[in-house]
């Protein structure tokens, strides 16, 4: 009896950790205007349209470029960053995100799936 009373209370207690690493994991990332944000580089073809709060590769495999926001209106972000023309479009909400859950600080989010800008696989946003 014991036994199994030690395997429920482990077994509660780590979905409990899971449910909370996972808590605000929402698939989004929050932007302002006047706010800087990495974002790929490749330009408006390219499908993976990655934003991070950290430096890094975007989900396609190219370095990201820093860019600041200039606006933010009904879930897409206007960026602009040295080198571009013109403001690019991101959505704010991933198709995929970091999977490293709320205490995560690089909220990346992108349109394809591959790996955020700490390393950790993205996982599919529901």
């Amino acid at each position: 009896m014991r036994r199994t009373a030690y395997y429920v209370t482990a077994a509660v207690l780590t979905l409990a950790v899971i449910a909370v690493a996972w808590a605000g994991s929402h698939g989004s990332i929050s932007l302002k205007a006047g706010d800087e944000v990495f974002a790929c580089n490749c330009g408006d073809a390219c499908p993976c349209k990655t934003m991070s709060k950290a430096a890094g590769k975007c989900t396609c495999g190219k370095e990201m470029v820093k860019a600041k926001v200039m606006d933010v209106k009904d879930g897409v972000a206007q960026l602009k960053a040295d080198g571009w023309s013109e403001a690019r479009a991101f959505p704010v909400k991933g198709k995929f995100a970091c999977a490293c859950g709320a205490s995560c600080p690089c909220e990346t989010v992108s349109q394809a799936a591959g790996k955020c800008t700490c390393g950790t696989e993205m996982k599919e946003v529901k």
